[in-house]
């Protein structure tokens, strides 16, 4: 269908002769011939006013003869001073309606083309090569106001503001009036005149737009434009915008018929927007058609229709139930605009698709589904989502600020005493915004993975989402996307069906893989890295779900509960009871990997689980007759470890644990941590099996037998006597010999121990510590094997304590070997005590002279000084100088700065470099 914008309707046929010029005056037309004459037409039954848009005219009158003169070439009225401006051999005044000539312009004798300004009374000669300017002055005088030289003869010109459009040869350009500026606009085409005429828009239309062939003239009127054949005058009149702008529609010319929409009147605001939404539907299905998906997409953004009218495009993808009316919808409801947008709706009908179709898919809906359909449907969506996600929120907002008032209203309306309880009823808000984001957000995660983009499907659950889980989880099932269906669980809060579903991949990745390749796809990492988040908001849930990985990667599941604080009774209580297989294996890394170890319960709850595997295992060996006391498994060796390590457990229901006739190196070593350190060598003597203690302060206890051997013999044998009932392995020993207690002695005091201070060991006492006042009761000692001992061990013995258990008659040159190592090593550390002492003190010096330097830098400050915080001049303000010398603020912009440090918790300030 071609456009048309006017209807062209014969208003004038059968001129005898050539048409010169044609004007309007009153609704009759005024026609000159090429003979001199001027023919009056009026439509039959016209009274007045403009040109009507019936024809033909009739002929009223003629008046030859009305230019005596030359040839009439040009006409035009002036309807406000009732006036009929002609050119014949110049420009002539005649009156309305009686055409009498009133006056000649003799400057305008030669010209061939001449345009009126009514509304400004300028006359516009086209004389030759030049364009003269005349003004009306006094209704019947002409001034000349402006000439400018032109390339060539005028051959159509009309006015436009200060501006006049001239035709010239076969080029169309315009002349400012004021300056005489000539621009070039464009070409009229090979064969057609350059006509032009203004429209009472402002507008000009010009030749090459008119359709009918051999037109010499075009003429303004009130209500068309007239144009002039040889022999007939036509009538353009415009056709109605609507029209317009469904011709185009139909034609496909969508651009042109939006820009047409734009002409519409403001008073048509409402039909303007629908004709426009309209128009961009069909765009927009014209080029979703085509394979134009981005550009479709653009266009129905531009229509403002509902995502749901688009979506209805994608029939694979499955949408949520909702009550959301669409756009095209509402349209329909509203009376006014369905009548007056129904030549444009009604071809959009064929356009319309529904939501469900059949399973079976039309090579149409095949194309549709395509890839790049789909990547225009992600754009769109993504460009929609934040006003959709934003409308949403502030619903939900809406709805809970609203429940708080009506439930705070309630409770105030409760204490009202003796006045009856009105309920009211609570405001429901509608839930379109929220339907929208979750078809929005639900459609958005199909097409995403359906274009291959899974990581921004998960970008997407990640922030505020409005997904239907139920569609979403189907969906992502079918599809094996379990990476992205357990960002959908995580987003929902489903941490347990989402910790199932991962406990299920890793373990079908396991047994896919292999060993080897486990940690390429789905690893037990993963579960911890899940898990991480929840240890504070949900630590029972992380508990139950981290026995799989416990199991197979304890150090990073311990790892995990330290660094994220998981408390660490609950922990074990949760593993004691439901997995005791790994109590002990979670105790222990928790011992090894806390920095502060692990507090007593758990320390005591650790040896008794190793304590009763070590019984099980003893029991066994007992009944098969393998048992020895130096017979060690991996448990004891941790347990005694443990023992010498620690000492948080409960020393005393340990002991009681313990069997009669066994394991007698682990209660020698309790019986040394509650300081029974003479108990403890009964045992070591006694019982050949046990080995020697390592951590005790067991050189000074020999160091007292050895200088009151009667005292320890007796205290031995009150110690042994108890011991000895208690196993039957025992025979009891009546006599303590010297040479026999030196021997196992010499044994002890060989075993490895550890380095304590040169200050001593153990400073408390012990059941072998004596009051130090009488080292003897009158017995021999054994003094050369006490200086033996001081001599070789005098890096493990408190000094002073050694000193005072001596005889008073020991010879100086006796302890030389004990106290010459002894004093070295207390000079050397006095030495490096007051080399740092001194180091310090001059460390403090030179900070003291740094301090004094920089307290004396001059700092020089002019008019041109700048505050280094506001930027402004210091000038007499007061002001600061910081550390570095060169940094210049004024005193309250430093004030200020460290107010705001102090709101953010900084306390120190900040250095400007």
């Amino acid at each position: 269908m071609v456009h048309s914008a006017y209807d062209a309707v014969e208003l004038v046929s059968g001129v005898p002769g050539d048409i010169v010029a044609v004007a309007a005056y009153a609704g009759r037309l005024l026609v000159a011939g090429k003979d001199g004459s001027l023919r009056i037409y009026a439509s039959p039954g016209h009274a007045g006013g403009g040109i009507p848009r019936d024809g033909p005219y009739a002929l009223e009158r003629q008046q030859p003869s009305l230019w005596r003169r030359g040839t009439p070439l040009a006409m035009e009225v002036s309807a406000g001073r009732e006036l009929l401006l002609s050119l014949a051999e110049c420009v002539n005044l005649h009156r309305l309606p009686g055409l009498e000539t009133v006056a000649v312009i003799g400057k305008t004798k030669g010209a061939n083309l001449f345009a009126w300004d009514d509304r400004r009374g300028l006359l516009a000669v086209g004389r030759w090569k030049r364009l003269t300017i005349f003004r009306l002055d006094s209704g019947r005088e002409f001034v000349e106001v402006k000439e400018f030289g032109v390339p060539d003869t005028v051959k159509s010109m009309a006015w436009c503001g200060d501006n006049i459009c001239l035709g010239i040869r076969k080029e169309y350009m315009i002349i400012n009036s004021m300056t005489g500026a000539l621009t070039e606009v464009f070409s009229s085409g090979r064969n057609a005149p350059p006509l032009v005429v203004a429209l009472p828009t402002g507008e000009l239309l010009l030749g090459k737009t008119v359709v009918l062939r051999d037109v010499q003239k075009l003429v303004e009127t009130e209500n068309c434009i007239l144009a002039v054949l040889a022999c007939s005058v036509y009538g353009l009149l415009p056709v109605p915008i609507g029209a317009q702008i469904v011709q185009l529609t139909a034609s496909g010319e969508f651009e042109e018929a939006l820009a047409l929409c734009k002409l519409l009147p403001p008073e048509d605001s409402n039909l303007r927007a629908a004709k426009e939404s309209s128009i961009h539907i069909r765009y927009g299905h014209f080029l979703f058609d085509n394979g134009s998906y981005e550009e479709a997409m653009e266009q129905f953004s531009d229509s403002h229709v509902d995502i749901t009218y688009v979506l209805s495009l994608y029939p694979s993808l499955v949408l949520p139930q909702t009550h959301i009316i669409g756009e095209h919808d509402r349209l329909q409801d509203l009376p006014e605009l369905a009548r007056e947008s129904s030549d444009v709706t009604d071809d959009m009908e064929p356009y319309s698709l529904q939501l469900h179709e059949s399973d079976d898919k039309s090579p149409l809906e095949i194309k549709k589904m395509s890839h790049n359909a789909l990547i225009a449907l992600v754009k769109y969506l993504h460009k929609k989502r934040n006003g959709i996600i934003e409308r949403a929120t502030a619903e939900v907002t809406e709805e809970v600020v609203s429940g708080a008032v009506h439930h705070s209203s309630i409770l105030s309306e409760s204490y009202r005493s003796k006045k009856p309880n009105k309920k009211r009823a609570q405001t429901h808000t509608s839930s379109i915004a929220r339907e929208m984001a979750t078809v929005l957000d639900t459609s958005l995660l199909q097409a995403l993975i359906l274009t291959g983009q899974s990581s921004g499907a998960i970008e997407l659950l990640k922030g505020l989402n409005y997904c239907d889980l139920k569609i979403c989880k189907e969906f992502l099932e079918e599809r094996s996307d379990y990476m992205v269906l357990l960002e959908l669980y995580k987003s929902n809060e489903m941490h347990r069906e989402a910790l199932q579903l991962l406990n299920q991949l890793v373990e079908e990745s396991k047994a896919e893989m292999g060993n080897n390749d486990f940690n390429k796809k789905f690893n037990p990492q993963m579960i911890i890295e899940y898990l991480r988040p929840l240890c504070r908001s949900d630590p029972m849930l992380v508990l139950e779900s981290s026995l799989y990985v416990l199991e197979r990667n304890p150090s990073d599941t311990i790892e995990l509960f330290l660094s994220e604080n998981v408390p660490a009774d609950l922990v074990n209580s949760y593993l004691k009871q439901h997995a005791p297989n790994l109590q002990s294996t979670y105790l222990e890394l928790m011992l090894s990997m806390s920095v502060s170890g692990i507090n007593p319960n758990l320390q005591n709850e650790l040896v008794q689980l190793y304590l009763s595997e070590v019984l099980d295992w003893h029991k066994i060996l007992k009944e098969e007759g393998n048992w020895t006391e130096k017979t060690y498994s991996p448990t004891r060796k941790k347990l005694i470890t443990t023992l010498e390590n620690n000492s948080g457990y409960n020393t005393d229901i340990l002991l009681k644990r313990l069997p009669q006739d066994a394991l007698f190196e682990e209660r020698a070593i309790l019986y040394g941590k509650i300081n029974q350190h003479l108990r403890a060598l009964s045992l070591y003597v006694h019982k050949e099996g046990a080995q020697q203690p390592s951590k005790s302060n067991i050189y000074f206890n020999l160091l007292q037998i050895y200088l009151n051997p009667r005292k320890a013999e007796k205290e031995f044998e009150q110690k042994i006597v108890p011991v000895a009932s208690q196993y039957p392995g025992i025979q009891k020993a009546t006599k303590v010999r010297g040479a026999r207690m030196g021997k196992k002695v010499v044994e002890i005091e060989g075993a490895d121990d550890v380095r304590f201070s040169p200050s001593g060991t153990d400073s408390g006492r012990s059941d072998g510590d004596g009051d130090g006042d009488d080292v003897s009761d009158g017995g021999p000692i054994m003094l050369n094997e006490a200086l033996e001992l001081l001599s070789q061990r005098w890096d493990r013995i408190n000094g002073a304590q050694a000193l005072r258990l001596l005889p008073r008659d020991t010879k100086l040159q006796d302890l030389v070997l004990f106290l010459e190592p002894l004093l070295r090593n207390s000079s050397e550390h006095r030495r490096n005590y007051m080399v740092i002492k001194n180091l310090i003190f001059r460390a403090n010096l030179q900070v003291k002279e740094d301090l004094y330097k920089r307290r004396q830098a001059v700092l020089k400050i002019d008019g041109d000084s700048m505050c280094s915080l506001c930027h402004k001049r210091i000038a007499n303000s007061a002001f600061a100088i910081y550390p570095n010398g060169q940094t210049l603020v004024h005193f309250v912009c430093f004030r200020e700065s460290q107010q705001i440090k102090a709101v953010r918790g900084v306390n120190s300030v900040k250095r400007i470099a």
